[in-house]
């Protein structure tokens, strides 16, 4: 064994040549024979084929892996391209040539960048595709409920890419007008609850709670439900805001036809200045904030009714005011009313409660209207009226200056009566004329208006007519004094020639004056009050008179009424003129 062993070559110098050789030598020690030795050896021939055997089918095995690796990148390869939108890449290697692992090799570069591509592609699809979802999900209102979106990775080309984003471009167009006309409504609504007194963050809360100012403006509300929510608010507002304009502006004129119908201060009504400063405005024109609001509205109807309470107490006070307005028009045209009637009619009607006081007020007010009416139409005459009537005093004062002796003495004064008596000279002269011009002005207004002029409630068309014939008679009596004076010169200057001497007047018969003829005033009347009617002197031959109808009573004698004063002197004129001429001797 020692031998055999020396003989053995070194480990690493070992061959199937040098092991058979050896194995040579030991069956040659141990006297096998040729058959063992012949079977051994087929033994280890086909030991070594198996071996070959296995290590062949281990290469075609790593073969056949190198091929299904090196067709699974190029089918990889190809759906990259197909997902990617890529028809040519520039890395992809030739096929022919070239080893297996080289063409793996040379693939793999190109299949790691395709792979990152569609990696960053799928992330863009998924950016994209999420703000879509998003976008969708708020202007449906169920953005809390979308998921994450689904990428389909068998497209994600660069024109399905576009398209999406195309998509994207339009929905957030889309959600800048919703929120732009969101942020108009909320804008609107913040307006209107500003008019109306409401609280604004309670209402849009509860339209949505992303509504509220204190929220960002890309975190509020955009879905459709909001919008119509928002829609609905708007309208009930401006419908809240039309109706109560309506309700406060009949408010403020319920409230001045109070204030004017108890004629209430400036100071009073200034407080409610903000009722009425709006009962002639559109509701799109009152936009002071809190102008309707509730509590303002009911401040106003508080008002009215207090004044409604109160006008039952000073209606009143209030109707006699306009009745006494309406007796003082009355009194200033010379329309002749009946004062205690009037005031009891408004007594028991206001007692009764039968009439409403804004309808009697009304009425009343109807009668000022045409009151004024009829004083302004009946102004030129009694202009007139008061002229003549001043002419007439004058030339009452002319007569009775004309009978004093002594009006030419250098009295005190008397150069002042002198003028005066130059101006009534000139003024009496036109007398006639004004009553003529009186009397056409006095027909044609009764022509036009069917009715009869009245003065103090007698026609004003009877007292010229009756101042006419006074007029005349004045004139008639005026020429008969003329007459008897002659007369009685004539016979003083026979019984002179006769008895050589003039006879002195009997001693009881009064001296011969001249009738005067007073006008529609008393003679120098203090207070001017003019004369309801004119008369005649009932002991005068042909005395007459007009009633208040015009026509005229010879019937029986008119007694003088109040404002026509005949003075004592007067009287003993018109005795004196109607006595019995003397017989002719």
């Amino acid at each position: 064994m020692a031998a055999v062993d020396a003989q053995d070559p070194p480990l690493g110098e070992t061959t199937c040549g040098s092991l058979l050789q050896q194995l040579q030598r030991i069956w040659d020690e141990v006297g096998e024979s040729d058959e063992e030795r012949d079977k051994m050896l087929l033994q280890l021939e086909q030991e070594c084929l198996d071996v070959y055997k296995r290590k062949v089918d281990q290469a075609a095995k790593s073969r056949a892996q190198l091929l299904q690796a090196l067709a699974d990148a190029n089918v990889g390869l190809s759906g990259l391209q197909s997902a990617l939108g890529e028809r040519t890449f520039v890395g992809i290697p030739d096929k022919t040539s070239r080893t297996i692992k080289e063409q793996l090799a040379a693939i793999a570069p190109a299949l790691e960048q395709l792979w990152k591509q569609k990696e960053e592609r799928i992330k863009e699809f998924f950016n994209v595709q999420s703000q879509i979802q998003k976008i969708c999900g708020e202007i449906a209102g169920t953005s809390e409920q979308v998921g994450s979106p689904v990428v389909d990775e068998a497209d994600l080309s660069l024109k399905k890419l576009e398209e999406f984003q195309s998509q994207l471009q339009e929905l957030q167009k889309e959600k800048s007008e919703r929120l732009h006309k969101v942020l108009e409504f909320v804008s609107t609504v913040h307006d209107l609850c500003a008019v109306l007194g409401m609280d604004f963050f309670s209402t849009v809360n509860e339209v949505h709670p992303s509504l509220n100012d204190s929220t960002g403006v890309q975190s509020k509300s955009i879905s459709n439900d909001t919008l119509s929510r928002l829609a609905k608010t708007v309208l009930a507002l401006k419908a809240d805001k039309k109706q109560r304009l309506h309700k406060l502006q009949e408010l403020a004129t319920q409230l001045i036809d109070l204030w004017n119908l108890m004629d209430t201060p400036e100071e009073e009504r200034s407080l409610f200045n903000h009722v009425t400063c709006n009962i002639v405005a559109s509701v799109d024109e009152v936009t002071i904030p809190g102008a309707l609001a509730m509590d303002l509205v009911e401040q106003a109807e508080v008002e009215v009714e207090r004044l409604d309470q109160l006008k039952a107490s000073r209606m009143k006070e209030i109707a006699f005011k306009k009745q006494a307005e309406l007796e003082e028009i009355f009194a200033r045209t010379h329309i002749e009313t009946d004062s205690d009637a009037a005031r009891e009619k408004i007594m028991a009607l206001i007692d009764s409660g039968n009439v409403e006081p804004t309808e009697l007020l009304a009425d009343m007010d109807n009668q000022i209207l045409k009151a004024n009416e009829e004083s302004l139409s009946r102004k030129d005459i009694l202009d007139k009226i008061e002229k003549w009537m001043s002419a007439c005093e004058e030339e009452s004062w002319l007569e009775d200056y004309s009978r004093d002796d002594n009006r030419y003495n250098a009295t005190r004064g008397a150069h002042l009566n002198l003028k005066r008596a130059e101006k009534a000279r000139i003024l009496v002269n036109k007398i006639p004329a004004l009553v003529d011009t009186l009397v056409a002005k006095t027909r044609a207004w009764e022509e036009d208006r069917g009715i009869s002029f009245t003065y103090d409630g007698v026609p004003l068309l009877a007292m010229l007519d009756e101042y006419a014939m006074l007029r005349h008679d004045r004139e008639e009596e005026k020429r008969r004094m003329r007459d008897q004076k002659k007369f009685h010169e004539q016979l003083n200057t026979e019984q002179e020639s006769i008895f050589g001497s003039r006879p002195s007047p009997s001693p009881g018969r009064p001296s011969l004056g001249t009738k005067k003829v007073v006008g529609p005033r008393a003679n120098g009347g203090a207070n001017g009050t003019p004369s309801r009617r004119l008369s005649l002197n009932p002991h005068q031959n042909g005395s007459r008179s007009i009633n208040k109808d015009g026509k005229r009573d010879i019937t029986r004698p008119v007694a003088p009424v109040n404002y026509v004063a005949i003075s004592k002197e007067d009287a003993a004129s018109h005795i004196s003129a109607i006595e019995p001429l003397p017989a002719s001797p």
